[in-house]
């Protein structure tokens, strides 16, 4: 059965697009620069460990943590005295290896890279002093199931363990790799779902578009590698780096008989830098069917207003940069869910230097009530 969906023409012109910005930029000087890079600074600087008032799940406890660059890192044996998670390091990868909650989740101090039930993730790096291993503390626990929340005036980190839908998410690769180019795009699969239909609609869609954003992919590199063989054949002394185009996906969401996640597709077809659209997607899994924003929303008309006001509260508050005024949102934005909030996210460039990434704005479901 082939699922049909009007997001299927959006993914073929978002594809298209990730394309094009990637293009613009193939013709600047080349810069080393990888999703997840420059992580060499962060480890090696000495960690300031202070006790960390938390209260996991109802009950109060202090855990060591340390500062860096204003992300909260956490001792890896915390997982398991206080979650229950269960950690070892594997000698021969160099990595922390967190189970539990049906994911498998790895982390190399060497490197930075992480792999969350065999997917590569980016984030900040794990960093290895003295014999510890720290991690940070929202990216890990947010992958391994946990809300987090920090209340300002006691200055407590909250960690509540998620209540999930009753499923298992496994990973699926479509792969063409050679020495000078590489095509990588992971995409979730769903299985052990009570309705086998709508799941069965799900798998579908997503491994459709999936495929969709891999043609496109393939596409763009051929044409990139064509361009630089033209360029090595007109000076013998250079040497053109790997093209890629990737995909990773990051479930955020898993409650209420409802999954949403986003796939981040980084290119890198030459030039300065890559890179990486983020495309959402949020379904119901008692039909099968993509939810649209208004659809999350508690049904509240104003529902662009306040997300509109939301963001120009937080960008004032976190004193965020931008290269052009925020003009609001459309009905129709992307969006993805988190624990307890929509969240709205720039795109690259969109209203944000480079630098700045895609900067999230989380709105709690509570505003549209």
């Amino acid at each position: 059965m082939k699922h049909t969906s009007p997001k299927q023409s959006r993914s073929t012109r978002k594809a298209a697009t990730v394309i094009a910005a990637a293009m613009l930029f193939a013709s600047a000087p080349v810069a080393g620069w990888l999703p997840g890079g420059g992580v060499a600074a962060a480890a090696a600087q000495q960690l300031k460990i202070v006790s960390q008032p938390f209260v996991i799940d109802g009950i109060r406890s202090s855990i060591p943590t340390a500062n860096v660059d204003g992300n909260t890192y956490i001792s890896i044996r915390a997982l398991n005295n206080k979650l229950g998670l269960s950690t070892s390091w594997d000698a021969a990868t160099r990595s922390v290896v967190i189970k539990g909650r049906d994911r498998t989740l790895s982390a190399s101090p060497d490197d930075g890279s992480y792999k969350l039930n065999g997917q590569p993730l980016y984030g900040n790096p794990a960093i290895l002093i003295n014999g510890s291993t720290y991690l940070p503390l929202r990216f890990v626990l947010e992958r391994m199931g946990y809300g987090i929340s920090y209340d300002g005036k006691t200055r407590t980190v909250g960690i509540e363990t998620i209540k999930e839908n009753a499923l298992s998410i496994g990973t699926e690769t479509i792969s063409k790799v050679t020495k000078d180019q590489s095509l990588l795009i992971h995409y979730p699969v769903i299985t052990g779902y009570t309705n086998e239909a709508s799941q069965t609609k799900i798998n579908e869609f997503l491994k459709q578009e999936a495929e969709t954003y891999a043609a496109s992919g393939q596409q763009a590199i051929a044409k990139a590698a064509a361009d630089n063989k033209e360029m090595e054949a007109n000076n013998k002394d250079m040497t053109m780096p790997v093209l890629s185009f990737d995909g990773a996906y990051t479930i955020t969401y898993n409650e209420q008989n409802t999954v949403s996640l986003y796939v981040d597709y980084y290119s890198y077809l030459g030039g300065a830098h890559g890179m990486t659209e983020r495309v959402s997607y949020t379904f119901d899994l008692m039909t099968g069917e993509e939810l649209k924003l208004e659809d999350v929303t508690s049904g509240n008309l104003n529902y662009t207003s306040i997300i509109d006001a939301s963001i120009r509260e937080q960008i004032k508050a976190r004193k965020l940069l931008l290269i052009s005024p925020f003009e609001g949102i459309k009905p129709d934005r992307d969006f993805y869910l988190k624990h307890g909030a929509v969240v709205i996210a720039f795109g690259q460039y969109e209203y944000t230097s480079y630098a700045e990434g895609m900067p999230e704005f989380a709105i709690p479901f509570k505003a549209f009530e």
